[in-house]
């Protein structure tokens, strides 16, 4: 028979020695014939958990180690042997059924360590890029290789060609570094080993050549006509001298460069004339023979020339037709405009922007275009879309009067009196002459108006 665990001294006792118990462990002795009954009829209690704590939402992980920690559970048969054997179980082993229960939800502070791994390779690489600085892995790459070869740091800033421009002093600390900083020279080796196998073989093909092997290149005399064979023959007879990326085509085009600055065995440098002997420019242009140099004449060239120089003469003659209309635009910025009247100006048509200046008997008046040019082009002071491409003529007769013959659409309006298309009217001094919105003043130079009638007059007497 089960005795029942709860009455006024039992549960008073543990009441007054734990003071602060939680509420799920003061309400399971009062729960106690529930759950015997319960356990008696072979039916499995619900556990109550405690809510004081918040909850958050369970990262991937979590979620997967608490889904495993049930399944476990399950598979155990859910219920504790003290359980099914009818007894209630006491206070301290509730605990540690809590607990144990609890620890798979607790989210965990340490991530997995396979998901640890997995976030520090991720992270290296661009840890990596973000340490090296001005320094990239091709760089040093090069710059080991090159050491290596020459073991001279003087000649691997003079002869190397980096990424940035590197003076000697600090190719010195960044060899230094990567032979004694263990930090740094880790991180170069990781982002060396991340490099491409072309990229690689394009560092390696630049390093620079050692003096061993620029002696081997030089027992190939610089008047024989070696071939790639040649080159190929000398990297089979010494694979321990030359650098394991050399090639055939490295070797000659190397070869043919040594020869161009004369620093092969066999080669001597001549030296320079002193005194009266030295031969300059001038001296060595007398010395030559114009017989003796042949004259090549090509006719496409010829015709090419030709043809070069009709367009620039088209161009000259275009640029000069338009000179006037740009002195225009420059006299109305610089405001410096010249007189009015000269010994051949009839007669100004002076607007607001331009001056227009007639000095012949008659003048056309309008709009230029490609196809219609004209003596006063009116589009220069102002909008002229409105004005006809041949809008009127001014004329000078012999009796020394001006008159202007409206030949376009649009009437024009001479001190406020409009002409229509097809008439003419006269002009005065200082007439004011609107067509389609622009005004002009036209000033007759009235000297050289009084010497033509005087020699009108004396033609007509004779």
């Amino acid at each position: 028979m089960v005795r029942p665990r709860w009455g006024p001294g039992k549960l008073s006792a543990p009441l007054m020695a734990s003071g602060a118990a939680s509420r799920s462990e003061d309400e399971e002795p009062l729960a106690g014939p529930k759950r015997g009954s319960a356990q008696a009829s072979g039916a499995v209690p619900k556990r109550r958990s405690s809510s004081r704590f918040i909850k958050r939402k369970k990262f991937d992980d979590e979620l997967v180690e608490s889904s495993l920690a049930k399944s476990s559970s399950r598979a155990k048969g859910g219920v504790e042997p003290g359980r099914c054997s009818g007894s209630e179980p006491s206070s301290s082993e509730k605990k540690k059924v809590s607990k144990s229960v609890s620890t798979p939800v607790a989210p965990s502070p340490v991530p997995a360590p396979s998901l640890a791994k997995r976030m520090k390779k991720s992270k290296q690489p661009l840890q990596v890029t973000k340490d090296l600085g001005r320094w990239k892995p091709a760089d040093d790459l090069l710059l080991i290789n090159a050491v290596l070869q020459t073991n001279d740091l003087t000649s691997v800033h003079l002869g190397v060609k980096f990424s940035c421009r590197f003076n000697l002093r600090e190719i010195q600390e960044r060899w230094y570094a990567l032979l004694y900083d263990p930090i740094i020279s880790k991180l170069a080796c990781q982002a060396m080993r991340q490099l491409h196998p072309e990229a690689i073989a394009a560092i390696q093909s630049k390093v620079l050549f050692s003096k061993a092997e620029e002696q081997l290149l030089n027992k190939v005399g610089s008047m024989s006509q070696p071939t790639l064979d040649t080159f190929q023959e000398l990297l089979h007879k010494h694979p321990d001298v030359f650098y394991p990326s050399r090639t055939a085509k490295a070797l000659q085009l190397h070869w043919q460069l040594m020869k161009q600055y004369y620093l092969l065995d066999d080669q001597t440098v001549q030296p320079l004339p002193k005194g009266d002997q030295v031969l300059n420019f001038s001296d060595a242009e007398d010395m030559l023979d114009d017989s003796k140099l042949k004259d090549v004449r090509d006719d496409v060239l010829e015709h090419e020339l030709t043809v070069a120089d009709r367009r620039q003469k088209r161009e000259i003659r275009q640029l000069e037709q338009e000179l006037h209309k740009w002195q225009v635009l420059v006299d109305s910025i610089t405001g410096m405009n010249s007189p009015d009247f000269d010994s051949q100006t009839l007669a100004v048509l002076r607007g607001r922007m331009v001056r227009y200046l007639m000095r012949s008997r008659e003048i056309t008046l309008g709009r230029a275009t490609k196809d219609n040019q004209i003596d006063v082009d009116l589009a220069l002071e102002g909008p002229a879309w409105k004005i006809s491409r041949k809008q009127g003529v001014i004329k000078l007769k012999n009796n020394g009067d001006f008159f202007i013959a409206n030949e376009g659409r649009r009437p024009i309006y001479i001190d406020g009196r409009p002409v229509l298309g097809g008439n003419k009217w006269k002009l005065n001094n200082n007439s004011v002459v609107e067509i389609a919105s622009l005004r002009f003043v036209f000033l007759i130079n009235q000297d050289l108006i009084t010497l033509i009638k005087t020699e009108a007059a004396k033609m007509a007497q004779q």
